[in-house]
């Protein structure tokens, strides 16, 4: 191949690839759902990062004097506290901006840490069929065996509550999901004859699982793992709730419906809007999620 062939296929190659980028830019703003949920992730996002400059109060300031103050539009509301205060005078809104920072954290961080064992683990268990996938498999199946739920508050139960022992249960619990994805992919990509070919050329098992695995399981891995924060919002909010969440003095929406359950006739707004935030958050991802799927996997696309 001459120079300037070489320059015409890499031209063309640039060329598809932006075109590539700019339908999937487009797909993104005609959807009206992958927008909306896009939308609400910014907000959280931006929540998370300026909460200081966001935040009308401090998140933990108690005034007993203004205990189950109503929203702004109520009666007796005040515009110094626009959603309304808790039972114990703090203020909401500032308490829902801080806690999109927590629960966005905690999201995050599980699913990165739990997504890169889980990827490992399945790729070992599917490239190489021998004791080291019974082993991963007969684990998985074990704490597939147990309900999600129940074994996390057994853990925290025994390790005592806190942020990180929090993260910890749910990459320990969690990892499970990306292990058994990527295992069952694994098993299909290796069969493919580019394998055979590098496996015949001398590349290592480890360039074979990096180089020509991985890429092939990477779009469902992201569309798993974009579901998966959605979970991981629900389950933190669970476990807040009761009270096996992160310290109390930590404002995260979970706690915020636990301090308002004991006022649900006479200071409605004390529970409703965090649960709204947590309706809302785990909606918008998941919408961008169900739009990553349709992107990604091949046997949706469309265009």
């Amino acid at each position: 191949m001459t120079a300037l062939q070489l320059d015409n296929a890499l031209l063309k190659a640039r060329g598809k690839a932006r075109a590539w980028r700019y339908r999937w830019w487009g797909r993104f703003l005609t959807d009206p759902s992958a927008l909306f949920g896009g939308i609400i992730i910014l907000l959280m996002v931006i929540s998370a990062i300026g909460a200081p400059v966001l935040a009308p109060d401090n998140p933990n300031k108690t005034s007993l004097r203004e205990r189950n103050t109503p929203p702004a539009w109520e009666a007796k509301g005040s515009t110094a506290h626009l959603l309304g205060t808790d039972p114990v005078g703090r203020d909401l809104l500032s308490r829902l901006i801080y806690g999109a920072r927590i629960s966005l954290f905690i999201g995050l961080s599980v699913t990165i840490l739990a997504s890169f064992f889980g990827i490992l683990l399945g790729l070992l268990a599917g490239y190489y069929e021998s004791w080291i996938e019974e082993i991963i498999m007969r684990v998985a199946d074990l704490f597939l065996a147990f309900p999600f739920i129940l074994l996390a508050i057994t853990i925290i139960a025994v390790l005592g509550a806190g942020l990180l022992n929090l993260i910890l249960v749910l990459v320990v619990t969690g990892w499970v999901q990306y292990a058994r994805l990527v295992r069952g992919q694994a098993l299909s990509v290796k069969q493919n004859q580019y394998v055979d070919a590098a496996r015949v050329a001398g590349a290592s098992g480890g360039r074979i699982l990096t180089k020509h695995i991985l890429p092939n399981v990477a779009a469902s891995v992201i569309v798993l793992a974009t579901l998966q924060v959605a979970f991981v919002l629900l389950t933190e909010a669970a476990l807040s709730f009761l009270g096996l969440g992160v310290n109390p003095s930590i404002p995260t929406w979970g706690s915020m419906v636990n301090d308002g359950r004991l006022y649900i006739y006479n200071a409605w707004w004390v529970i409703t809007f965090p649960g709204l935030a947590i309706m809302i958050a785990v909606l918008g991802i998941n919408m961008v999620g169900d739009w990553l799927r349709d992107v990604l996997d091949p046997t949706l696309r469309t265009i």
